[in-house]
């Protein structure tokens, strides 16, 4: 009896191996490549700085044929994400949060922070001397606000103050609409406008400002630290994340971020070629730190449609 027993236990374990293996190996099988979107900057076609070294890396993380496609845009990219053409893809802000109201399909996996812990932005109304109080005297004042297509001095801005019931129209008769952000910031240094939207760099534990921003280009140009007060700050921007499809294996999903958030500190050379912008490395992400840049978004396509 003990013999059958120890007999029947061999048995089963050498089954469940021979089943686990196929399991184990299922989400490889079904995808076959699996496929990263990436868009080439700007004048180099498509092209990507060492593909062949970043594809072995991939292949590497995920134990699997893997394949870049550059993408000459991000509407292309978000279309083969949508399709299911490809399974991962490096997004900005905005164009991931288009992606996820293109098919709601998508969710971030890791994002980069900057060497100092900027994850993002965030929109700042700025004022000199105190001659803004507060966002309730808002309407009485002059305000400088970049050009419509600045995220951080116009789009953050006014989907930020509409998430928080203060609607602002963009044709509102106290914005004063300058030409370029350092046309705002003149308005501001000379007086042509009481107060005025900028952005700060900022980090994710909710430490609002970091050197870098429309602060400090103000005091480079003359004016003291003192003298500027920040009357309103909009929520985080995080920096763009590389997003999978939510309908990716969990185990590939686990890969993903454990390599992402490794890199920096195990192939700091790979990671430069992935990320050249942002030099602390990678963090995971949730959706919810996206909700910002899903406002901009919404509150474009809420404009767009009524045009």
């Amino acid at each position: 009896m003990k013999a059958s027993l120890k007999a029947w236990t061999a048995v089963m374990a050498l089954t469940g191996a021979f089943w686990c293996g196929p399991a184990w190996a299922d989400w490889r099988d079904d995808i076959g490549t699996f496929r990263i979107g990436i868009v080439a900057e700007p004048g180099a076609g498509n092209t990507v700085p060492g593909l062949a070294v970043l594809t072995q890396a991939f292949t590497n993380a995920l134990g699997m044929k893997v394949e870049f496609v550059v993408a000459r845009d991000y509407a292309a990219l978000i279309e083969g994400q949508a399709n299911a053409r490809i399974e991962y893809a490096i997004y900005s802000a905005t164009a991931y949060a288009t992606a996820l109201q293109r098919c709601g399909c998508i969710e971030p996996l890791a994002a980069p922070v900057d060497a100092d812990g900027a994850a993002g932005i965030r929109s700042v109304l700025l004022t000199r001397d105190g001659k803004l109080p507060g966002l309730a005297d808002i309407e009485t004042r002059r305000i400088a606000m970049a050009p419509p297509d600045s995220v951080g001095g116009s789009l953050l801005p006014l989907a930020g103050l509409a998430a928080e019931h203060v609607g602002i129209a963009e044709d509102a008769p106290f914005l004063v609409h300058a030409p370029s952000a350092s046309a705002a910031e003149t308005m501001l240094i000379n007086g042509g406008a009481d107060a005025m939207f900028g952005w700060v760099r900022a980090a994710a534990d909710g430490q609002p400002r970091l050197p870098g921003g429309t602060q400090a280009r103000l005091e480079a140009s003359g004016l003291s630290a003192s003298a500027l007060q920040v009357v309103w700050m909009s929520g985080l921007l995080r920096y763009g994340p590389h997003a999978v499809r939510s309908d990716l294996d969990p185990e590939a999903k686990r890969r993903l971020t454990v390599f992402l958030t490794n890199l920096k500190s195990t192939m700091p050379d790979i990671y430069d070629l992935l990320e050249s912008k942002h030099g602390g490395g990678f963090m995971p992400v949730v959706p919810k730190d996206y909700a910002a840049a899903e406002a901009v978004v919404r509150m474009v396509s809420v404009e767009g449609g009524r045009q």
